[in-house]
């Protein structure tokens, strides 16, 4: 249940075309549903401006489809990351899309989208968590636009990127290895950087913790750090900060 929704509700019992146990009826899942193994809450898109979406990993597929579905008949839209192919043929929702790159799966979501996200991605390898951002801001309301491949290694590819730095309000960098992408981006904008590490790299990487202590002692002011492989976290954080403002 969004804000939109709600005023819609609203209006129309003012204006005398809903009854108000009509009203009551398609609100009274608010603020939250049982369903005895989750507690599914309807009321999060009201208070925060982001719906709950639904983290599949270490779930059930039963217990992530009932959520799910449960999300989609109230909203009519759900977003599912980590998940997995098994758990999109047995979602059986109409509309909904599996993208697994990133292993996400989303329904709905977003009519109009305002503003501009850009989101680079250091390697190939870190496409997975970049697609995750993408989708997530993508899905929330958020116009994004993405470039990958273009890390420390071959900096020259960053200049085709050039233009959209420029006019993004913000941007989301992805970086395994030695993280050290969104030093580079935070050094050419004046735009909020979201670092983003993966544990992308070899021995020494350690999951991802190189990258991450990296982006942490990064000397680029405006520099924001997300967990390691969180390309949603991101994603939510870059939706937040696009929206602030109309223009």
């Amino acid at each position: 249940m969004d804000a939109d929704r709600l005023r819609k509700i609203l209006a129309s019992v003012q204006a005398g075309g809903t009854s108000i146990e009509h009203a009551l009826e398609k609100l009274k899942h608010l603020p939250c549903e049982d369903l005895s193994f989750a507690r599914i809450d309807h009321h999060r898109h009201l208070r925060q401006g982001i719906p709950e979406v639904v983290f599949a990993s270490g779930k059930k597929t039963a217990e992530v489809v009932a959520i799910a579905r449960a999300l989609y008949k109230k909203n009519k839209k759900v977003l599912i990351t980590k998940a997995s192919e098994e758990i999109y043929k047995k979602l059986k929702i109409r509309n909904a899309f599996f993208h697994p790159m990133s292993g996400s799966i989303s329904a709905g979501g977003a009519k109009r989208v305002k503003g501009h996200i850009l989101v680079l991605s250091a390697g190939t390898s870190d496409i997975p968590v970049a697609e995750e951002a993408e989708l997530t801001a993508s899905f929330l309301g958020s116009s994004v636009e993405t470039f990958y491949d273009v890390g420390v290694a071959g900096i020259h590819r960053l200049v085709v990127a050039r233009k959209s730095l420029a006019l993004a309000k913000v941007i989301i960098v992805v970086a395994g290895m030695e993280g050290a992408l969104p030093s580079v981006v935070g050094g050419l904008t004046d735009k909020p950087v979201i670092a983003v590490p993966t544990s992308v790299g070899y021995g020494t990487s350690l999951g991802g913790l190189t990258a991450l202590f990296a982006m942490l002692n990064s000397c680029v002011p405006g520099i924001a750090v997300m967990n390691i492989d969180n390309g949603f976290g991101a994603g939510c954080l870059a939706h937040r900060i696009n929206t602030l403002s109309s223009d």
